[in-house]
């Protein structure tokens, strides 16, 4: 590893492409011009099938792959599509400058059974997939919501309660259904390991994120109720969220259900530990959403209309991380919000590197802990996050005199850094301001959003927190050009890094 290196972020549903979201084809493309100009990480949010609101964070299974990102000239190649096929749906999404996901739900998923249909799953390596077991319970937990609907917690009791005679039950008289989403499964991380090959291959590691809480209706909750606070009904008791803060003045409520951790406690932590331990063997770096959340998580009472209520609860501590060995070193914390004494311990303990975010550090405080020339070596650094403004689209949503102030600090920031970067009116300039402080800070890894890059608007933003409507859908235009490239690759190297 070098002494300081440079990341992008950027999901794989904001690549450009043929077939309305980015896929793992784009990936491939994207990877190799990020290779190319001396990037030597590339951060994507989780990878999961989304679900209802399309977030990343919540996912019918945290360890499954997203459908979308499939493939489809992969599939074309195998004799499962036709090239007939595939112009239609390149026809269908020409005009798509943002992901629809309304069209992709019904579409997609119609596509990959056609594929299906035409598959022979008695192939040995489809078996032995399927044998290991991995995708055992997202795939009986999809084949029962899609025969029943609703949530497992509407389903007949045994089935609600994951007793071994349902499941057999649904896996023999289901079974095409059941072996449709083991299909979807397979040929998603048979195509993501030969993305990952190429990109080792051509220097570039992969940062995964991997969330704290798991969606209520899941396959996760459904298989392993005994782990969440649920009452006698598998009704949650208590659910997440973060009290109010810089993004919401009545906190967030996410309503996730929160961990029982007594009773993980009682297992070892063997069910987070193997969580880990595959999101460690799928990415390079994890970066675990919410770290806070390990040492004192808010929990907030089922059914509250806020999170101004809840109440904040002793974790696991480091105790979760005792079996993972030499793999620690491959973890980045988010420790953004609200951060205390037992966080800062934790994070001392572990030796997990922290986050750094530029868009936080202009408070007027010179003591502020985001100002880059305070920064420490074991941190990650980044210009902003998918939650936040982009840095061009914050400086344009300011009023004439806060962007005066704002481009004041910056400018002192600039000389406290020995950077010289002219500022003017034109945001643009800011963006670039931001990008020469995170690259030439202490942080070993600098991350930069390709919003940042690309110096776009709030229009480009990816998500905001707080609101369940219009969120997940940004898109590239194309691929970045080669001016923009050069312009990164020549910063790389003035930076060092």
């Amino acid at each position: 590893m070098r002494t300081k290196e440079t990341g992008i972020l950027c999901h794989i549903s904001s690549l450009p492409g043929k077939y309305g979201i980015g896929n793992l084809h784009d990936a491939a493309r994207f990877a190799q011009k990020l290779s190319s100009c001396g990037v030597t990480h590339w951060q994507i949010l989780p990878l999961v099938q989304t679900g209802y609101g399309n977030s990343p964070y919540q996912s019918a299974a945290c360890s499954s792959g997203n459908p979308y990102f499939i493939d489809l000239d992969g599939l074309g190649k195998m004799g499962l599509l036709t090239q007939r096929e595939l112009k239609a749906l390149r026809d269908r999404y020409k005009n798509a400058a943002r992901v629809d996901y309304g069209a992709l739900y019904e579409e997609r998923y119609q596509t990959l059974r056609l594929a299906f249909s035409r598959y022979h799953f008695d192939d040995e390596t489809f078996r032995n997939f399927v044998k290991e077991g991995k995708f055992e319970d997202y795939a009986l937990f999809m084949t029962a919501k899609t025969v029943y609907g609703g949530s497992f917690c509407d389903w007949d009791e045994p089935l609600k309660r994951h007793t071994p005679e349902a499941l057999e039950t649904l896996r023999t008289e289901r079974h095409e259904e059941y072996l449709f989403w083991q299909f979807v499964q397979f040929i998603f991380w048979s195509q993501w390991e030969e993305l990952h090959k190429r990109c080792l291959s051509e220097g570039l590691k992969l940062i995964g994120d991997i969330p704290l809480y798991v969606a209520y209706d899941s396959a996760d909750v459904w298989a392993h109720p005994e782990l969440f606070k649920l009452d006698n009904d598998l009704k949650p008791t208590k659910v997440a969220g973060v009290p109010p803060d810089y993004f919401s003045a009545t906190g967030q409520l996410w309503g996730n259900p929160v961990y029982d951790w007594k009773a993980h406690e009682k297992e070892k932590y063997g069910w987070w530990t193997e969580r880990l331990k595959t999101a460690l063997s799928t990415y390079d770096l994890v970066r675990i959403d919410h770290f806070r959340g390990i040492d004192r998580y808010y929990e907030i009472d089922f059914g509250a209309t806020d999170a101004i209520g809840g109440k904040w609860q002793e974790g696991p501590k480091e105790k979760l991380f005792a079996s993972l060995g030499g793999a620690r070193k491959n973890i980045i914390a988010e420790d953004l919000g609200t951060i205390d004494d037992g966080v800062r311990e934790l994070l001392k303990k572990t030796g997990f590197p922290g986050m750094k975010v530029l868009l936080f550090a202009f408070d007027g405080n010179p003591a502020n802990p985001f100002l880059p020339h305070l920064y420490p070596e074991n941190c990650v650094c980044y210009t902003g996050t998918h939650d936040n403004d982009t840095i061009a689209g914050y400086a344009l949503s300011l009023s004439a005199e806060d962007y005066i102030l704002f481009r004041s600090r910056v400018a002192a920031e600039l000389a406290a850094c020995s950077l010289n970067v002219p500022l003017t009116e034109d945001p643009r300039t800011i963006a670039q301001a931001f990008l020469a402080m995170a690259l030439t800070s202490k942080a070993r890894l600098s991350v930069l959003p390709i919003q940042d890059v690309l110096a776009e608007n709030n229009s480009c933003r990816m998500n905001f927190p707080g609101t369940s409507e219009g969120n997940w859908q940004y898109r590239l235009a194309r691929l970045p050009s080669a001016q923009v490239l050069y312009r990164l690759k020549k910063m790389i190297k003035i930076y060092r890094r």
